[in-house]
């Protein structure tokens, strides 16, 4: 047997020669393909967070202090009748269900968009003084101008919500390589610390100030309608479109700003158009809500044992989530205590606390 044949009968060999220009297997060349995730298994898990989603609404529309059959809440859905008392309560529930949805949503997406550019695992809308500039700006419309209703909550909480944000991006963006997530965090919590000291000096001075101020800085979805509702939308809508968008810049980002570069992102640019979208998401929800705490934090966490770090597939499962973990909290916050409620921003400390705790134990999503 020559050497030739020898070769030709031994399979790896076989192989390697056939992937060789010239080899008589050479017509189907043997490529190494990158591997590919299947997106079934978290397409899947999205579809299922959907379903959860809808049933979460619907307990939400029926559950409170005057609890409802689902099949009374399907009726006043489609068959109102104004003259039947539960309806009235399904369609008075309607306004809450869907602030808890939009609040939920736009906290989740700022969440996890945060935590990608400032690649801090523990970042917040508190990180870049959204929650103190939206305060002090409602203590500022109390206090001089004597704002009394959410809906003049709503621009003044939007306004300092913004401004804040801006002022944390141009203060980090001093100095040599730009706004940096350590300098972005550093003045943040400066920012932040000021804006609070300076809010409480207000309130110190002034009672009326203060008992007007304490509904709204615990943060609830309790007692809105649809003039509290409708005018945040418009600055929804663009903040969650702006960071949807953003998945791919986000996994450059997480990446770090020299491989982002090498990767041929504009750093600067990126950082701040998802910044743009950030600060949208977080004023308006905190605006229509109050200060509502530990859902932009825990949700992108939990989401991470799911996908992995691909920020494609973690900004909309937060998109999803953030809302189930909002409404959950309000409900139980409707029947803990009857027959007075506590408010959802406390609840979902209470519920998101502990669960961030299990997160970080089990080490699973502490990581970017």
């Amino acid at each position: 047997m020559t050497p030739s044949t020898t070769a030709a009968t031994n399979p790896r060999e076989l192989a390697a020669n056939d992937a060789k220009p010239g080899a008589i297997g050479h017509h189907l060349p043997v490529r190494a393909q990158p591997a590919r995730r299947v997106p079934g298994p978290r397409a899947a898990w999205l579809l299922s967070a959907v379903v959860v989603l809808v049933v979460v609404c619907g307990a939400s529309l029926a559950v409170g202090a005057r609890g409802l059959a689902l099949e009374t809440v399907w009726q006043a859905l489609t068959r109102f009748n104004p003259a039947d008392g539960d309806h009235a309560v399904v369609h008075a529930r309607i306004p809450r269900t869907v602030l808890g949805l939009l609040a939920g949503a736009a906290l989740g997406l700022a969440g996890a968009a945060m935590q990608g550019v400032a690649r801090n695992p523990l970042a917040d809308p508190g990180i870049i003084g959204v929650n103190a500039g939206a305060a002090l700006a409602v203590v500022t419309g109390i206090y001089v101008f004597g704002i009394s209703s959410l809906t003049g909550y709503i621009w003044f909480a939007f306004i300092g919500a913004a401004a804040a944000a801006v002022v944390v991006y141009l203060i980090a963006s001093m100095g040599r390589d730009g706004a940096t997530p350590v300098k972005l965090a550093l003045a943040g919590a400066a920012l932040s610390a000021g804006l609070f000291s300076l809010m409480n000096v207000i309130l110190v001075s002034s009672q009326d100030t203060l008992d007007r101020f304490r509904f709204w800085q615990v943060g609830g979805i309790a007692g809105r309608d649809w003039s509290v509702v409708l005018p945040g939308l418009p600055f929804l809508i663009a903040g969650a479109l702006i960071v949807l968008l953003t998945g791919r810049v986000l996994n450059s980002l997480a990446l770090g700003d020299d491989v982002a570069r090498g990767l041929g992102q504009n750093v600067g640019l990126a950082r701040a158009v998802t910044a743009l979208g950030i600060v949208l998401l977080c004023g308006s929800a905190t605006a229509l809500a109050g200060p509502i705490g530990f859902v932009g934090l825990v949700v992108p966490h939990a989401v991470r044992s799911l996908t992995g770090p691909d920020y494609r597939w973690i900004v909309p499962f937060s998109a999803v989530l953030a809302p189930v973990l909002l409404l959950v909290s309000d409900i139980v916050g409707r029947v803990v205590l009857l027959p007075g409620e506590v408010p959802a921003g406390i609840m979902t400390a209470l519920i998101g606390a502990p669960v961030f705790v299990w997160l970080v134990r089990r080490g699973k999503g502490a990581g970017l």
